[in-house]
């Protein structure tokens, strides 16, 4: 069972061996190999890595789309990474979420996906964004550690 989502920047980082973050990145997806790594993601989380990825204002080189769909398709190979559905009930809890923790913009993709952590029963998020999903009740968030960091 998932204990751990994997947000959007740790996937993009995992492909961009030039990101600082690439190893720490890197590792941590190489963990899915192992079928019981307990990782998991969203369709939001793989939908925005390919918006992200495939635009050359957010990345460089920027990948074509037939690089991020056999990059999304590569991830969702993992043993050990599994891809969670949106519960039927994912707008109600972000809306609630949003009155606890206000946001603006697209702050409330965060909320989203904190939401479907819920749901699911997923407490820990792995993400260079730790401060997007401070102040969530029941949600942790933590950076991945570099290659040789306990």
């Amino acid at each position: 069972m998932p204990t751990d989502l994997l947000d959007t920047n740790i996937l993009v980082y995992a492909l961009f061996p030039a990101a600082s973050q690439h190893a720490a990145s890197r590792l941590l997806v190489e963990k899915a190999n192992d079928p019981n790594a307990g990782l998991c993601v969203l369709p939001q989380i793989l939908a925005e890595f390919f918006a992200v990825v495939t635009n050359p204002k957010r990345v460089s080189p920027a990948k074509t789309p037939d690089e991020a769909l056999r990059a999304i398709e590569q991830f969702l190979a993992l043993p050990g990474l599994t891809l969670l559905p949106l519960p039927a009930d994912v707008v109600t809890r972000w809306i609630q979420l949003a009155r606890i923790r206000p946001v603006r913009g697209g702050e409330i993709f965060d909320l989203q996906a904190a939401a479907a952590m819920l749901a699911h029963g997923i407490g820990n998020v792995y993400t260079y964004n730790v401060t997007d999903f401070q102040g969530i009740p029941g949600i942790s968030a933590q950076e991945p550690r570099p290659p040789g960091h306990p």
